[in-house]
C-alpha cells in the first residue's frame, strides 16, 4: 500500500517576513492559510488583488506573496473593489476579506450594491459574531443571548433583532453566481471550505458573476474564552445559528 504524504508547514505564498498578528485562538489566520492553499491550487496569485475593510484581517496581504494589497475605508472594500476591476478588467482578479462589523453592519449598503450591480468579485467574509478589533461589541451576526460590552445581559431579539445570515442573503441576489458558509475548526471543515474558495476562484475567472464565501471563526479575546474554547463555540453554537453548506451555485445570473 503506497503510503500518502502529509503536507505540513505554510503554504509556498506565505510571506515569512511578516510576523503573526492574531490573538492565540483566532481563526483568522487558519483562513488565511487556506486562502493561499486556494489561490495556489488555481495559480492565480500574480493576478489579484486583496482589498480588506477595517478589522483584524486588514493586513491579511502582507502574508501572501505576489498578491497586490489595498485596505479600503471602514465597510467600503466592495466600492473600492468595483473601482479596481472595472478600471483594471477581468485579467485581474479582486478579492475583499471582510469581518462582520466591516461587511455586515457598516459595510452592509456597500456589499448589497455591489451584488445587485452584478459586479465579478469574490468575497470572503470572516463571521467572527462580534466586532474583535474594537472589543468584541455586538455585530449583526452576534448571538441571541451573547454577552457582549454592548448586550451586557445578552442580545435580545426584542430590541436588537436577530442575527443576519450573509450567505443566505447574498444567494437572493441574481449577479451572485455562487454562496458557501464553511469553517475551518476541524480538517473536514478546513478542506470543504478550500475547495469553495477554489470554486468562488474559478468562478470569477469565468467572469460569471459575484461569487461570496463566508467563514466562520473563533474570537477568543472577544468572547472572552480561553482559546481551545473558540473551537467548541463553532461547533456547537455558531454552526447552529449558521448552518453550513453551499446557498448558491450557478454559472448565469439566476
Amino acid at each position: 500500500m503506497k503510503e500518502k504524504k502529509v503536507k505540513h508547514g505554510p503554504p509556498a505564498l506565505f510571506n515569512s517576513m511578516m510576523q503573526p498578528h492574531f490573538c492565540p485562538g483566532c481563526h483568522y489566520g487558519i483562513i488565511l492559510h487556506c486562502f493561499m492553499e486556494a489561490l495556489e491550487q488555481t495559480g492565480v496569485a500574480g493576478q489579484s488583488i486583496l482589498v480588506t475593510g477595517i478589522g483584524c484581517s486588514m493586513v491579511s496581504a502582507h502574508y501572501i506573496k505576489g498578491i497586490e494589497g489595498l485596505v479600503a475605508l471602514h465597510g467600503r472594500a466592495p466600492a473600492a473593489a468595483t473601482g479596481l476591476k472595472r478600471a483594471l478588467g477581468k485579467e485581474k482578479l479582486i478579492f475583499t476579506m471582510q469581518g462582520d462589523g466591516d461587511l455586515s453592519a457598516i459595510g452592509m449598503g456597500e456589499i448589497i450594491a455591489a451584488a445587485g450591480r452584478f459586479e465579478k468579485l469574490t468575497t470572503l467574509f470572516l463571521n467572527n459574531a462580534n466586532f474583535g478589533t474594537t472589543g468584541g461589541q455586538m455585530a449583526p451576526t452576534t448571538l441571541l443571548g451573547q454577552v457582549t460590552p454592548t448586550t451586557p445581559t445578552g442580545r435580545k431579539a426584542e430590541g436588537d433583532g436577530f442575527p443576519i445570515h450573509m450567505a443566505e442573503l447574498m444567494a437572493s441576489f441574481k449577479g451572485v453566481v455562487f454562496s458557501f458558509r464553511g469553517a475551518v475548526h476541524t480538517h473536514k471543515h478546513y478542506n470543504q471550505t478550500r475547495k469553495a474558495l477554489v470554486t468562488a476562484i474559478e468562478k470569477q475567472k469565468a467572469d460569471q458573476g459575484y461569487s461570496f464565501v463566508e467563514i466562520l471563526s473563533a474570537c477568543p479575546p472577544g468572547l472572552h474564552l480561553k482559546p481551545s474554547a473558540g473551537l467548541k463555540l463553532v461547533a456547537e453554537k455558531l454552526i447552529q445559528e449558521f448552518p453550513l453548506g453551499e446557498f448558491k451555485n450557478t454559472d448565469r445570473p439566476a
